[in-house]
């Protein structure tokens, strides 16, 4: 494990992709701290035209409290999809460029490959997470909205924390659609798929049972008129991730590899 581990965060580091989820995610704290900037004024909001008026669509107060629930839509939402990606390259990679062979010719158990895999997306999602709390705070701060207190900002990061860890879990199945489709291709496919079909079923108002669609309505997504999602929903989420991770590590060890 410890050698596999090593691998994959050797190819991380050799890679751009976590520079460019790291600015996506930046891009989410900008965007949600605009939303406040234009809030905190709605002479100033009136002044944006258009994009004020989204801003004030969005729900949200300009406060911290609103400031942090709207990041942790951002991030139950947008993660989805940043996160998926990563799944998606940590195990479409091998087959794309190739080193899947080799890769399961080494003594390291497939076992530990996937489970280093997952070890590392789950790091890198829990840092992307962390990274967005933390500018959600410098540009808090920058704005001096109004509202901090220390127990409430606390329990919004950790809600945040936690709508990032649920979005992480629901894209483990895209680890086997990216290692039976033996690349990126069919990965993402299903991933639009995931996407569209979550917006769908939350719109229909079953998003609550439907693992995809959980996060987000956790985060708040829905607005303040709904319930969050129940134990059953969260129970639907940490399966999903479950056996997305066991059927994963199953075919990787079952499967043939060789072309």
């Amino acid at each position: 494990m410890r050698e596999a581990l090593w691998a994959e965060l050797l190819k991380v580091r050799r890679s751009r992709l976590p520079w460019i989820t790291a600015l996506a995610f930046t891009i989410a704290a900008l965007v949600c701290g605009m939303f406040m900037f234009i809030l905190a004024d709605p002479v100033r909001a009136r002044a944006f035209g258009l994009l004020g008026g989204k801003a004030q669509l969005s729900g949200a107060t300009a406060d911290w409290p609103g400031y942090l629930a709207l990041l942790a839509q951002a991030v139950a939402v947008g993660g989805l999809g940043i996160y998926g990606l990563i799944a998606i390259w940590l195990f479409g990679r091998e087959f794309s460029d190739r080193t899947a062979t080799d890769l399961l010719a080494l003594p390291t158990s497939r076992t530990a490959v996937v489970a280093a895999k997952f070890t590392v997306a789950a790091i890198w999602a829990l840092l992307l997470a962390l990274l967005l709390a933390g500018l959600g705070l410098l540009i808090g701060a920058v704005l001096a909205l109004p509202g901090w207190s220390a127990p409430v900002v606390a329990a919004a990061v950790a809600h945040l924390v936690a709508a990032a860890g649920l979005a992480a879990l629901t894209t483990t199945p895209l680890a086997l659609a990216a290692s039976a489709g033996r690349g990126y291709l069919a990965a993402v496919g299903v991933l639009f798929g995931i996407i569209f079909a979550s917006q769908i079923i939350a719109a229909l108002g079953y998003g609550a049972v439907f693992p995809w669609s959980v996060p987000g309505l956790y985060a708040g997504i829905a607005g303040t008129g709904q319930d969050p999602p129940g134990p059953p929903g969260l129970l639907g989420v940490m399966l999903t991730g479950a056996a997305g991770a066991a059927a994963t590590t199953a075919w990787w060890n079952r499967a043939d590899h060789t072309r």
